[in-house]
């Protein structure tokens, strides 16, 4: 769903990071608050004073989804619900999970936290301009659009399509009625899927009847909502099938290792074209020393491959490459997709007993949930 992220500050604990997709849309928000929203309502302004009131509301608006999705974490902290942090990207905001909620009534609370704060949040902005009396224009112009967006952003978010919050209320509401978590999850996806058509064929028409810009914000919004639903229960198809299992099911036990002493060059010619993999567990007299990838390899001078040994470029072991063979496969996963690795050695008392690959756990994949009918239940 994202591309590359920067870390901005952390709050309670919580990293809050911004997509580089979320700077398109805040350019396209201050641009059209300054040449559209505030001078449709507030006359005779000059254009720097727009271009100023363009600027404070959307620096307003990141800091509301961020308000927003931080009610999400602290409710899922409060049930013990481990959190990565929050992104911003070209739709708004998300709040990341490690894991799903531990129960329905969990799942409620962490769900109905962001478009309540965002409704009181709306009211704050609302009281800040209605108690203080006469302000300035830009002030007030600013203060009622904050207090606006943030009805708006709580409004949006309570239409039951997941996996907006509406949609994970509708969905807890199903999982505490059957107690079938991917059940619930696939009604509630199968919802938003619905509510993502609905939205496309809205921006259809609008295109149709000239509004041009309009609808196709309706249809890609409408076509996000759609794939995130479907997205969201194929991630919960995965968790299901792999609750439970351990890395060192899917571990091979008998690694392709190299030694430190060869060159880059050799690990190339004997090892990368030979066998074909992307990282080597680099191992001298059956001590792990370390790894080695082809995306260090591609970091030094082709010509410059024979001159280096595989000693000077490796890798240290770290969390990054090395999990316990009796961690879950759901903590493997998650490791590969933040470090876009594909393979992790298994470790054991500070001894290598094997490599987890994610094309292994994939074929695993797909041979139960096809076997299972996992879409199905």
């Amino acid at each position: 769903m994202f591309g590359k992220r920067i870390t901005l500050f952390k709050l309670f604990g919580f990293e809050v990071r911004v997509d580089l997709s979320w700077l398109i849309i805040a350019f396209l928000i201050v641009w059209s608050l300054s040449r559209g929203f505030f001078p449709y309502q507030h006359k005779d302004l000059s254009s720097t004073t727009y271009l100023w009131m363009g600027i404070v509301g959307a620096l307003g608006l990141f800091a509301s989804i961020v308000f927003h999705e931080l009610w999400h974490s602290l409710i899922a902290r409060r049930v013990g619900l481990p959190m990565k942090g929050i992104t911003l990207f070209v739709f708004g905001g998300v709040a990341e999970m490690d894991d799903e909620p531990p129960n329905a009534k969990a799942e409620f609370l962490m769900a109905i936290a962001g478009p309540f704060s965002s409704i009181v949040l709306g009211f704050g902005f609302y009281a800040f301009y209605s108690t203080f009396g006469k302000l300035p224009v830009p002030v007030e112009g600013v203060m009622r659009y904050l207090a606006l967006i943030n009805w708006i952003l709580a409004g949006f978010n309570l239409l039951p399509a997941y996996p907006l919050d509406g949609g994970r209320v509708l969905r807890s509401a199903l999982w505490s009625w059957k107690g079938d978590l991917r059940w619930a999850t696939r009604i509630a996806s199968q919802t938003g899927s619905a509510f993502g058509i609905v939205l496309i064929l809205l921006g259809l028409i609008n295109v149709f009847y000239g509004n041009v810009i309009g609808g196709i914000w309706w249809f890609v919004i409408g076509m996000f909502l759609r794939n995130a639903s479907q997205m969201s229960y194929k991630q919960v198809l995965v968790r299901k099938a792999l609750e439970g299992e351990k890395v060192r099911r899917f571990m091979n036990e008998e690694p392709v290792s190299v030694p430190p002493s060869i060159s880059l060059r050799e690990l190339v010619e004997d090892y990368v074209y030979k066998y074909h993999y992307k990282m080597f567990p680099v191992v001298e007299n059956g001590n792990l020393i370390g790894c080695i990838g082809t995306d260090r390899v591609k970091e030094i001078k082709k010509e410059e491959w024979e001159s280096h040994t595989v000693a000077e470029a490796a890798n240290q072991c770290s969390p990054d490459n090395v999990i316990s063979p009796e961690t879950d496969t759901l903590k493997a996963l998650s490791v590969m997709s933040r470090t876009g690795k594909s393979r992790l050695m298994v470790v054991e008392n500070n001894n290598l007993i094997g490599i987890i690959a994610l094309k292994d756990i994939l074929g695993f994949l797909s041979t139960k949930m096809d076997l299972e009918n996992y879409g199905e239940g």
